[in-house]
């Protein structure tokens, strides 16, 4: 699928990588996904990516619903769907960047993305409905703001085994990668 993918997708963005490392554009694309063996390294990158729209959607959903005298259970739903919304849009912005079509773009991002942030937020909305008191805190208390990074600390540790699986198997970030070079 992923070379499938790779083939029908605009190659002008890696005109003039010919020669680059004596490889050809398209040699080596899946070389670290082809025998399943990704780097922690890699997988950590991927999960910040992720982790990075998913926050700035999470705190921005806690300070709409706060600011507009929303219960928990509607700020928590406002947060994850901007979670959601940003971790797209970081990718989208990447894959646009190469010179894809919107439509494919949007494509390779759900693809990419949805498993990571569906784990990630899973596990940080889980430790905050989770942890006494953290749902009834405040904005202004510390309290809140280190539940919340715990809370994206841990969607972060278990979230990076999910997206070294999935790249090591040609799916998640294995896709955007191929619009980087």
């Amino acid at each position: 699928m992923q070379h499938e993918a790779h083939a029908h997708h605009d190659h002008t963005a890696h005109e003039g990588h010919e020669g680059h490392g004596g490889h050809t554009a398209h040699e080596g694309h899946g070389h670290h996904q082809a025998d399943g063996k990704v780097s922690w390294g890699m997988a950590a990158k991927a999960t910040l990516h992720c982790l990075t729209g998913c926050a700035i959607g999470e705190i921005l959903g806690m300070v709409i619903g706060t600011a507009l005298g929303w219960g928990n259970m509607q700020t928590m739903i406002l947060a994850i769907i901007l979670a959601f919304f940003f971790g797209y849009a970081l990718t989208l912005r990447g894959i646009l960047s190469a010179g894809v079509d919107f439509r494919t773009a949007f494509k390779v991002a759900l693809a990419a993305d949805t498993l990571s942030i569906a784990v990630m937020e899973i596990i940080d909305n889980g430790v905050i409905a989770l942890w006494p008191g953290a749902m009834d805190a405040h904005l202004d208390e510390p309290f809140f703001w280190i539940v919340l990074a715990i809370a994206l600390a841990a969607a972060f540790v278990i979230t990076t085994p999910v997206n070294k699986w999935m790249i090591g198997r040609g799916k998640g970030h294995a896709v955007v990668h191929q619009y980087h070079h």
